[in-house]
């Protein structure tokens, strides 16, 4: 009797332990969204793969957005917990939004490119002919960003440059350029490279204009690394076991991906759009190229890169200017 007593004490001490780490990643159901781009790579493959529920996590929702900032607007008022998405787009919720938000590691380096029509635009200056028309997403934008800083790189008058640009999101401007309405286009991958597979021509890349861009990030909310730490190191963890099935198997992640934007797309776009999309297909090889030729996959943030950002923000008047520390959290990246 006495030894039963013994084996109930010892297992009403040891219970709690045994279970510490798997109710630490449990927790509350974890609601993901992403951008419709080959940027959230790692949160796909990791979807597919089941690393999220192996992990113990629960995603209760994965969303699509056909921007960053439709994806910074929704985390306002979605109560969204993860966000894999570009790092201006971020830098806005936090800064204009007000979302208690923490970017706890990358995605991605690079990943934006200027796409233009070779029969009117040839080089950076050619931007400035009477008649050029550009496309780029709205103010605040990566792309956006980008093209600033790209205007700066090749020298360019911003004035003559801005009054030729019309805001759409990057599936529209896509269509533009194929109508022949626009004739240049700045956008995030993996939209140049289907642009080129049409004909059209990559006039730079963002590691052309702006070495070691931090590209994307992964974003949470600060009240579910307060509930659940552990549920944070593992999301960190399941994104550096994407990006690195990303660089080992190049082939494989881009059927995956592929395959995950293709359906996505069919649901988030208007019915009116379904026949120009079919020039734009999102195949393998094209998020193959995108992948690997015109992004580096990379878990890590640098912060000196994000206050680049966040002070060439500030700068064009998008935000106020604040430290990069403050909406870093990057401890479980330094636990490796």
């Amino acid at each position: 009797m006495r030894c039963k007593r013994l084996v109930a004490v010892c297992l009403l001490v040891m219970l709690p332990v045994l279970f510490a780490g798997r109710d630490a990643r449990a927790g509350r159901k974890i609601s993901m969204a992403v951008e419709f781009v080959d940027h959230a790579a790692a949160a796909h493959i990791a979807l597919k793969k089941g690393w999220f529920k192996e992990k113990g996590l629960e995603i209760s929702s994965f969303d699509n957005y056909i921007t960053g900032i439709a994806l910074a607007a929704a985390m306002s008022h979605k109560g969204i917990d993860v966000a894999y998405m570009c790092l201006c787009p971020a830098i806005l919720a936090y800064a204009n939004g007000h979302i208690p938000i923490k970017i706890v590691c990358g995605t991605h380096k690079y990943g934006y490119g200027c796409l233009v029509n070779p029969a009117k635009v040839g080089r950076p200056r050619d931007l400035l002919e009477p008649g050029i028309r550009i496309g780029c997403p709205r103010e605040g934008s990566a792309s956006d960003v980008f093209m600033n800083r790209f205007i700066t790189h090749f020298h360019l008058n911003r004035v003559d440059v801005l009054r030729r640009v019309r805001r759409m999101p990057p599936p529209n401007i896509m269509m533009a350029m194929k109508l022949g309405q626009l004739d240049a286009g700045f956008l995030p991958e993996q939209f140049p490279t289907i642009g080129e597979a049409m004909g059209f021509e990559r006039l730079a890349d963002a590691s052309d204009v702006w070495p070691g861009m931090q590209g994307s990030v992964v974003a949470v909310r600060r009240s579910l690394i307060e509930e659940n730490p552990e549920g944070v190191k593992a999301i960190v963890e399941v994104t550096r076991l994407g990006i690195d099935f990303i660089n080992t198997h190049p082939k494989e992640a881009s059927d995956i991906v592929s395959a995950a934007l293709q359906a996505e797309g069919s649901r988030i776009f208007p019915v009116k759009m379904t026949a120009t999309l079919k020039d734009f297909q999102v195949t393998p090889s094209i998020i193959l190229d995108s992948l690997t030729r015109h992004m580096t996959c990379d878990v890590g943030v640098d912060p000196r890169r994000v206050q680049e950002a966040i002070d060439a923000m500030a700068r064009l008047g998008y935000i106020r200017r604040f430290k990069a520390e403050e909406i870093l959290d990057l401890r479980w990246l330094r636990e490796r």
